[in-house]
């Protein structure tokens, strides 16, 4: 007799060893149709395992979180077997579940988007089929000898330990995977590929380039519509499509991976940065700089030789190495430490502005999103340790003005001492404690990430969400407990005793130059009246007219406005469409009417349109919407 307990404390038995597709059919015959798989005992195993003894088990449905994964991994088998219908001389390698779809690197033959079309169609074939996935275990020996003609295959199992493997099979078609999988390929309805790029084999440059081939998959085609829409409107927001329109940066073969920016664009990155400076003004913090360029024996003092001298750039000066810093943090260790400390100076709130590089894979660089030349809105905050719950929460303050200043929210995430860490565990403890009762009291939801904190202290991540609901890691407020020690950071207590400083490192944009395409993708360009690299375009609806029209601009610029007049010779019509393609906020048309009334024609880029009103309204209308930096562009 086998127990059967579900997650309501309910048991059911049975008589001989059901499978998870038996035990769902025993409910009812529509729980069976969409039941995917099963948690036996809190581990995701395949429907038609069998169960020998009382357990725990939970059915997996296609409404269950974990399903869509498994749909996604069976979608990426088929997509293989597919393929290797397909093109004959194709190599699989892997084939993983990531974020929304799923991929599969293969040796082959480059393809492109317009070989999606019969990939697609024999895919739909394998799933109008049914072919179910059936798994086995063999030897390591037997792995290898099955694919002895295929070298990638065989390079992953060698790195494997001795023992069993698993093998599926679905149709003529076998993969080494361990599972689990959708019962059969009926399963995969609504489906598409999405991209192809080329891969290095294990990320390695010296290995084989290889045809990296996305695609996607729901148990809903609906869901698939809907995503395929966002998928769709993400494309017209890509930054670096974005960035080269309105000519704000663009990338060259002689600096590969570190950004131009233009005229525009650096409008609106010093805009940013007036803005941040304003804010961590009002929040008690000093500006600091330092150095791009230190001593070897520095990041051999703060650990980063040792730990991340891979991804640094190095030179000689003098027979003496130095390094590219790929942190800021260092140099601020040596300011705070120039000086003896009080008690009575702390929290000391020291900011810096810092260009970093660090060598970065070219395979992995992706616009401004992933660079090797960017610039950190570091902090360093040095604080007694009952201090470190109000810094925290000044920290969560801060990040809630200066994200809502751009009509962003934020999730936290809490992650806490890992497996290999430095400190004691009442050190550990109190930090984890300040950590936690700030964000306690501060309120809003926040999620426990157990066992993922630095190696030097726990830290708290910022998950930025954007209009099309993307969350981005931007902001982490870390406690450190090994920089203070390593560089012997102290201050005199109230009892006249050194004490070891805590310090917390925080970002809140992270990298601005990430930041700053995520904001290009989060207003699809058309960014508020305050941020925009052009305010206000004058249209002047003749010749005549283009001498008022540099008066006007003249007086609008002395405000501190950002003005351009279009004087070329181009239909009034013309002018008006080219500059809502430029998505600039306010256009006005400049005819005699208004000259003569000294009035304007006032168009936003909603297709609202407002005549006659003063300059003095109007300027008055714009100065107010820039102080107090509103989304809309209204006056």
């Amino acid at each position: 007799m086998i127990n059967i307990t579900f997650p309501d404390g309910s048991i059911k038995c049975f008589e001989s060893p059901p499978d998870g597709f038996e035990v769902a059919q025993s409910i009812s015959a529509g729980l069976a149709r969409n039941s995917v798989a099963m948690k036996l005992n809190d581990q995701l195993v395949d429907l038609k395992t069998e169960i020998h003894e009382d357990s725990e088990v939970k059915l997996i449905t296609t409404r269950d979180s974990e399903a869509l994964e498994i749909l996604r991994h069976s979608a990426a088998h088929v997509m293989a077997q597919a393929v290797l219908s397909l093109y004959k001389d194709a190599q699989l390698t892997i084939g993983p579940v990531v974020k929304d779809g799923f991929y599969y690197d293969i040796d082959m033959e480059p393809v492109s988007e317009d070989d999606f079309l019969r990939i697609e169609a024999e895919m739909r074939k394998i799933a109008k089929a049914k072919l179910p996935f059936s798994r086995r275990t063999v030897s390591k020996a037997d792995a290898l000898d099955f694919y002895k003609d295929e070298p990638y295959k065989l390079e992953m199992i060698n790195d494997l330990q001795d023992g069993t493997i698993s093998f599926y099979t679905q149709g003529d078609f076998t993969d080494l995977c361990r599972g689990p999988h959708i019962p059969h390929t009926g399963f995969i309805k609504a489906f598409k590929l999405t991209k192809v790029s080329g891969a290095y084999w294990r990320a390695d440059q010296k290995n084989a380039q290889l045809q990296r081939i996305y695609g996607t998959a729901f148990f809903d085609k609906k869901e698939l519509k809907k995503h395929l829409n966002f998928l769709e409107e993400a494309k017209k927001r890509n930054h670096r499509k974005v960035g080269r329109a309105l000519e704000l940066f663009s990338f060259h073969d002689e600096a590969p991976g570190m950004p131009f920016f233009h005229a525009k664009g650096m409008e609106i990155w010093n805009t940013l940065l007036d803005y941040w400076r304003a804010e961590h003004r009002i929040a008690g913090y000093v500006e600091t700089k330092t150095p791009i360029m230190l001593d070897r024996k520095l990041w051999e003092k703060s650990g980063h030789w040792d730990n991340y001298r891979e991804n640094m750039y190095t030179t000689i000066v003098d027979e003496q190495e130095y390094a590219i810093k790929p942190m800021n943090c260092p140099g601020g260790m040596l300011l705070y430490d120039i000086k003896p400390h009080s008690y009575k100076d702390l929290p000391l709130r020291a900011s810096e502005i810092g260009l970093v590089h660090r060598h970065e894979m070219s395979g992995v660089l992706n616009g401004l999103f992933r660079v090797r030349s960017f610039h950190q809105d570091d902090a360093h905050i040095f604080m007694t340790s009952d201090q470190i719950e109000d810094e925290i929460l000044g920290v969560l303050r801060l990040a809630e003005r200066m994200y809502g200043a751009f009509g962003l929210r934020f999730r936290m995430e809490l992650s806490t001492r890992p497996e290999k860490s430095i400190g004691t565990d009442q050190e550990w403890e109190k930090a984890t404690e300040g950590l936690r009762g700030a964000l306690q009291t501060y309120g809003g939801e926040y999620t426990i990430n157990e066992g993922d904190g630095a190696f030097y202290g726990p830290k708290i991540d910022l998950h930025i969400e954007d209009a099309l609901e993307r969350t981005w890691q931007c902001g982490t407020i870390q406690l450190d407990m090994a920089l203070p020690e390593r560089f012997d950071l102290n201050y005199i207590g109230s009892d006249n005793e050194k004490h070891r400083v805590v310090m917390i490192h925080r970002t809140l944009f992270g990298s601005i130059e990430r930041f700053f395409g995520i904001l290009i993708e989060h207003f699809a360009g058309k960014f508020p009246l305050w941020l925009a690299p052009i305010q206000i375009e004058l249209l002047p609806i003749n010749d005549e007219l283009t001498a008022y029209a540099s008066t006007v601009k003249t007086e609008l610029e002395r405000s501190g406005l950002r003005v351009e007049v279009d004087d070329r010779t181009e239909s009034l019509n013309k002018k008006i469409r080219d500059a809502q393609l430029k998505y600039i906020p306010l256009i006005i048309t400049i005819g005699p009417k208004e000259r003569d009334a000294e009035t304007l024609s006032v168009r936003t880029l909603d297709g609202e349109v407002r005549y006659g009103m003063s300059q003095k309204k109007f300027l008055d209308g714009v100065l107010a919407n820039v102080k107090e930096r509103r989304l809309s562009a209204e006056i």
